[in-house]
C-alpha cells in the first residue's frame, strides 16, 4: 500500500527566529466539510514535515512492529480522536481498562491486547476512539515513540486529534499529590524551548502547549473537585539526579544551599514541577499541528526533599489522578457527562 500524499512544510507554515536559529511551528492541515445541519466545519489532520516520506512505497514503524505494507492503518486507527501517552506499559494498560469502563466500552476483568506485541520497546492499547501508548523514560525514548505515533496517525488519516501525556513528576512548592497542567515546558535554564542538534547544527524548537486545552482540563478538575490542580510551567531535564538538583545521586558536586536556591529560582520563574519528557513532546506536537497537553501528578515537594518516600498505596492513588482528570475530559468531549 502506498502512503497517502501530504502537505509539505511550505505555504502557510510559520518560522520564528530564536538565538540565531529557525524554529518551525506548523498548523495542522485542514479540510472543510458539511455537518448534518448544513454548516461548514473543518477537520484538522496531522501535518508531516518530511517530504521524503512521500517517496516511500512502505513505511515501517519498526519500534511499534507495524507497517503500512502489512497493516491497514485507516481501518485499525482511523476512528482515534484521543491519544494518551505515559511512561510505563503497565500504567497505560491500566488507563485503557479505566477509560473503557468509563466510556461503557468494556467490563471489569476484560483483557486488552497489546497492539505492539511484536516488540518489547513500547506497548499500545486501543478502545473506541482512545489510543493508549507507553513511551519509556526520558527525551530520547519518547522522541522515538512520537515519530512513529505521529506517522501512524497520519497514515490512518485521523483528524481532530488530541494527545495528552499523563505521568508523574517532582513538584516545586506544591503538596504531594497535586496535579500540574503544563502551560510551557521549559529547559533547565527556564527557557521555553527544546535545543536539539541536527546534522551538527543547533535547532531551537518551541515548547508551548495549547492554552485553551489547558484551561479545559483545569475546568474539568474543578468539576471533579477531588484534588488540587494548577496550571504552571514544567521543567524538562535530561537526567533524574544532577539535572534536577538532587543530593542523593551517585555524583553530586554542589551543596544543599545551591540546590535550594536553584529550585527557588525555578519556582519564581513559574515552574511548578519537573520531569523528563515534556519538551520534546510539546515541540513535536507543535511541528505536527496537533493539540497537546501534559498532565502530571507530583509525588513530592522538592523543596522538602529528594527521595520519594510515601507509602505504596498513597503513590498508587496519586498516579490515578491524571488518569481520572483526562478520563473525565474525554467523557465530557464525547458527550457522556
Amino acid at each position: 500500500m502506498l502512503a497517502p500524499s501530504f502537505n509539505s512544510c511550505q505555504g502557510t507554515s510559520s518560522w520564528v527566529l530564536l538565538r540565531g536559529y529557525k524554529t518551525y511551528m506548523a498548523p495542522g492541515s485542514s479540510n472543510e466539510k458539511k455537518t448534518d445541519d448544513g454548516q461548514a466545519s473543518k477537520e484538522n489532520f496531522i501535518h508531516l514535515c518530511n517530504p521524503h516520506l512521500e517517496k516511500m512505497k512502505e513505511d515501517i514503524l519498526y519500534h511499534f512492529a507495524l507497517g503500512t505494507g502489512t497493516h491497514d492503518f485507516p481501518t485499525l486507527f482511523g476512528d482515534v480522536k484521543f491519544v494518551c501517552v505515559g511512561g510505563s506499559p503497565s500504567r497505560m494498560k491500566a488507563f485503557i481498562a479505566y477509560i473503557a469502563e468509563e466510556l461503557g466500552l468494556g467490563s471489569p476483568g476484560c483483557d486488552y491486547p497489546n497492539i505492539c506485541a511484536g516488540t518489547d520497546r513500547y506497548a499500545m492499547y486501543k478502545v473506541g476512539p482512545v489510543l493508549s501508548v507507553s513511551h519509556g523514560m526520558g527525551i530520547p525514548s519518547i522522541s522515538i515513540m512520537l515519530h512513529e505515533l505521529i506517522k501512524l496517525l497520519y497514515h490512518a488519516k485521523c483528524s481532530d486529534i488530541t494527545i495528552i501525556r499523563i505521568g508523574t513528576s517532582g513538584g516545586i512548592g506544591l503538596e504531594p499529590g497535586s496535579v500540574v497542567i503544563t502551560r510551557q515546558s521549559v529547559d533547565a535554564t527556564f527557557k521555553p524551548q527544546l535545543e536539539q542538534v541536527v546534522l551538527g547544527k543547533t535547532v531551537i524548537r518551541s515548547t508551548n502547549l495549547d492554552e485553551q486545552l489547558a484551561q479545559e482540563l483545569m475546568q474539568c478538575s474543578k468539576e471533579i473537585g477531588q484534588f488540587n490542580t494548577v496550571i504552571g510551567n514544567t521543567m524538562c531535564t535530561l537526567d533524574f539526579y544532577e539535572g534536577q538538583g538532587r543530593l542523593d545521586g551517585a555524583i553530586c558536586l554542589y551543596d544543599e544551599e545551591e540546590k535550594l536556591q536553584y529550585l527557588k529560582n525555578a519556582y519564581e520563574s513559574g515552574v511548578r514541577n519537573i520531569e523528563m519528557e515534556s519538551s520534546v513532546f510539546a515541540a513535536m506536537c507543535n511541528l505536527s499541528g496537533v493539540k497537546a497537553a501534559v498532565v502530571c501528578v507530583t509525588l513530592l515537594n522538592r523543596l522538602e526533599g529528594d527521595q520519594i518516600s510515601s507509602p505504596h498505596d498513597v503513590l498508587v492513588e496519586y498516579q490515578q489522578r491524571p488518569q481520572k482528570l483526562v478520563g473525565y475530559f474525554i467523557k465530557k468531549n464525547l458527550g457522556k457527562i
